[in-house]
């Protein structure tokens, strides 16, 4: 067993990654160290590169959070993950980011609003509690939890059999479940509604199949490009998909929503894409009385999004969703599970090798549109289901 690990750091935004190396680390009661399989390239990861996370953020530190991995080593006294399923050597997990401590003020009086908690846990640490380079991201070959440090730490078990890949988008998938549950709690996402979907990135791909596994009666897409994106949201089970670059005005996309879902509007428009205009452009997809989800502005991109992001990321009900609670976690595990079969989910993925080279291109394909999503192999033994 090697007596070193390597882990990727970024120095700040627009810093290409640097590979470093860390010592093994101890594991002690409550602890586990995690070999990671793959990590997804998230949107988050990209805003953050670009310097629009709107909070300080303890620079140099290793990104990555879409993760899905193998327990290496584990503490006696850490025996079970947050649901409750037995934790073992040789468990396949997924940690997720920003996880509420449960221990609060905020946590006790709001737990449906427990990921709006003031003092967030990310994997295993506040954020800024230990310097980094360290094993607290997906872009490394282990990462490292304890529960004694900071018991708001969250595990979630998948299933054995569930590959890696696969298991790396339940954390995506889970946003997207949580915020089609919003809209159906608000009553604005009855069976059969007619729902838009706003942006065919990685969460607009997985809202078009969350959205039919949930109820939907016809999804339809506004996006781009043609390739990969649109086509692969007609593959996912998009009835129909209107692409931005062939309608070049917020005129031309409304005009082509409304002919296709009927004339007078849709259902339920939920928003995956994170452009500025996108809000105002939906709420015109909408039917009279009909029910919109912001879930794409969660980061302070600059001026012109301010006002928009703030109802993303203050889980506001216009709707707002920003994430999702840690009981909502085993919903994307099992949907991800039962479905596994009915959509081309790896389809979605284009690999790239971890280390400098490899996590860079992964980034710069995501940010230029040309992956749906980047998905970095950290461990390619377990990565070839």
């Amino acid at each position: 067993m090697t007596n070193e690990i390597r882990v990727a750091t970024f120095a700040g935004p627009g810093a290409r990654p640097e590979i470093r190396t860390v010592p093994w680390p101890e594991v002690p009661k409550k602890a586990a160290l995690v070999r990671i399989a793959c990590c997804g390239v998230c949107g988050t990861d990209l805003h953050i590169l670009k310097g629009h996370w709107p909070k300080p953020l303890p620079w140099p530190f290793t990104l990555g959070h879409e993760l899905s991995g193998e327990i290496v080593e584990i503490g006696p006294e850490l025996t079970r993950d947050w649901p409750g399923e037995p934790l073992h050597v040789g468990a396949r997990v997924m940690l997720p980011p920003l996880m509420p401590c449960h221990a609060c003020d905020w946590c006790n009086r709001y737990p449906e609003q427990a990921n709006k908690c003031p003092n967030p846990v990310y994997y295993g640490r506040y954020l800024g509690f230990e310097k980094p380079p360290h094993l607290w991201g997906g872009f490394a070959e282990y990462v490292y939890v304890d529960l004694d440090m900071l018991p708001g730490t969250k595990i979630y078990r998948v299933p054995d059999d569930m590959p890696h890949r696969l298991a790396s988008l339940s954390e995506p998938l889970t946003s997207c479940i949580r915020a089609f549950e919003r809209a159906r709690r608000a009553g604005g996402f009855p069976w059969g509604a007619t729902v838009v979907v706003q942006g065919t990135g990685p969460i607009g791909i997985l809202a078009i199949a969350a959205a039919q596994e949930m109820g939907a009666g016809r999804v339809i897409a506004v996006g781009a490009p043609e390739k990969p994106r649109l086509e692969l949201a007609r593959r996912f089970g998009a009835d129909a998909t209107v692409d931005i670059e062939r309608h070049a005005t917020p005129e031309a996309r409304i005009a082509a929503v409304r002919e296709i879902v009927g004339g007078w509007g849709a259902d339920l428009v939920i928003d995956c894409s994170g452009h500025p205009s996108a809000g105002p452009e939906g709420l015109e997809f909408l039917r009279d009385g009909g029910t919109y989800v912001e879930m794409g502005q969660f980061t302070d991109a600059g001026a012109i999004t301010t006002s928009w992001h703030r109802i993303c990321a203050k889980d506001v009900t216009i709707l707002g969703s920003w994430g999702f609670t840690a009981n909502d976690l085993p919903l994307g595990i099992r949907m991800l599970d039962l479905a596994r079969d009915r959509y081309p989910w790896y389809a979605m993925q284009t690999l790239f090798p971890f280390g400098e080279e490899g996590l860079a291109e992964a980034i710069d394909a995501a940010m230029a549109m040309r992956t749906v999503k980047s998905t970095v192999v950290i461990a390619e033994d377990l990565c070839r289901e």
